[in-house]
This record gives C-alpha cells, structure tokens and sequence, in this order.
C-alpha cells in the first residue's frame, strides 16, 4: 500500500485513526510545555470513540466536537502551503492528491463543526509570508531536507496554536511569535540552536515529535510509504538538533 490509499477515507470512523495520532500530538506538546490541559486527555479517547461508531455533531459533547473540528480543520489546511516551501518536483505530483485530502478532511471536520458555536478556520503561512532580510526566508535555506524541516518548523507551530487555542488551551501569543521569530533566525543561518531561548527550543523540540505522529498514522493504516518515512526521517533529525533544551 502506499499513502495514496488514503484518499479512500471517506466517513468520520475511516478517519477515527488520523485524529487520534494528532490529539495525541496537541496533548504531548502541551503536556511538556507545562500548559494547563483539562480534561483533553478524557476528550481524546471520547473523540475517537464518537468517530469510530460514526456519531457526529448532537451525537457527541460540545468541547468532543471542537476538538475534532479543530484538528481536522487544521490537519485539512496543513497540506497545500507546506507543499508550497517544498521544490517544484515534490509540489507538482502531490498537490492533486493533497487537494483531495483537504475536500474530505474538510467535510468530516464540518460534521463536527455543525452543532457548535462558531469554529474558526486555519491559515497556514506560504513562503512569501515568512521575510528575512527583505526577502522570503525559504531563500537562504538550500537543500530538500533543510528546507522541508523550515516548512514543518513553521507550520507546525501554527498548526499548535490554532488547536490549542481553539481548544482553550491558553499558549502565550509572545511565545508563539518568538519562537517564530527565533525559528526563522535558526533557519537562515543568523542563530545557532545554542543561541536559542530554551524555551522556545523546548517548544520545537516538542513540536518536532510530529515524527511519531508521521510513524502512528503510517503503522494504523498499514502503509509502509517511503513518503511518510522521509517526512519521519527529518523530523526526528530536527528533534534530535532541538533535543537537550
């Protein structure tokens, strides 16, 4: 099988093993960056409960449903700006799929988004939103790898804190906006990670255990893609980099 057989999922419990990896996620960084979750380790095995016996919307409890939501809704939003940081060669044959991923995603997530007060939509930044120097910072980064690390390091961050925030786990917006500013300084050359505050190389060390997310979702859907496998092997390469903080 390969990633591809993804675009087969279609219904809430055909994506119950997608969410769960990623809720395990949003718990994980929180958890290590000291932030106050709740009872979001009790939503987690509800949401996967719900999704697998098909039960959305009125069916499931209102913070269940945000929780949900605001994963896939930013699950579904991730794909096409992080293609785009990404060379042209990898962008082209995977943007089709990725765009059908995001119509599904999208239309799972709005069942659980119906019965609730207002859930806002992500947006993830594209190169041209992320300067250094005047210029987009994905200029001073060469290197397939290096440069699809940059695109995780960003997105994922944002991806954190649009979650979380939905979520009504309270991340500080100074760390968010420092540890972005100190990420992209990390990037282009102008830090080394030793000159990084340790907060905010805790923080990406944390987000960059998106490799497990990566190997979870690969392992649940008997995959075995080389894709996923790249992705895992960079992320767990900047994990390690960001690691000892």
């Amino acid at each position: 099988m390969s990633v591809f057989s993804l675009l087969r999922a279609r219904t809430a419990s055909d994506f119950a093993d997608w969410f769960r990896p990623g809720g395990e996620y949003l718990l994980r960084v929180a958890d290590g960056m000291g932030f106050h979750t709740g009872d979001l380790p009790g939503f987690i095995d509800e949401a996967e409960t719900a999704m697998r016996a098909g039960r959305t919307g009125a069916d499931v409890a209102p913070a269940v449903n945000r929780l949900i939501a605001a994963d896939l809704y930013a699950d579904a939003a991730f794909g096409l700006p992080f293609l785009e940081w990404t060379p042209v060669w990898y962008e082209l044959p995977l943007t089709p799929p990725v765009a059908y991923a995001e119509w599904r995603l999208r239309r799972v997530a709005d069942q659980y988004a119906a019965t609730i007060d207002h859930v806002s939509l992500p947006r993830f930044s594209r190169p041209g939103d992320v300067v250094s120097r005047g210029a987009p910072a994905l200029e001073s980064v060469s290197g397939f790898a290096d440069r699809f690390a940059f695109a995780d390091a960003i997105l994922h961050l944002e991806w954190f804190d649009y979650v979380a925030t939905e979520c009504g786990i309270g991340v500080p917006p100074e760390l968010i906006a420092e540890t972005r500013s100190q990420t992209v300084g990390y990037y282009v050359g102008d830090l080394a990670v030793e000159d990084l505050d340790p907060t905010v190389r805790r923080l990406q060390y944390l987000l960059f255990t998106d490799d497990e997310w990566v190997r979870a979702v690969d392992e649940r859907y008997g995959l075995g893609s080389s894709l996923l496998s790249v992705w895992e092997r960079v992320c767990r390469r900047e994990r390690e980099r960001f690691g000892g903080a």
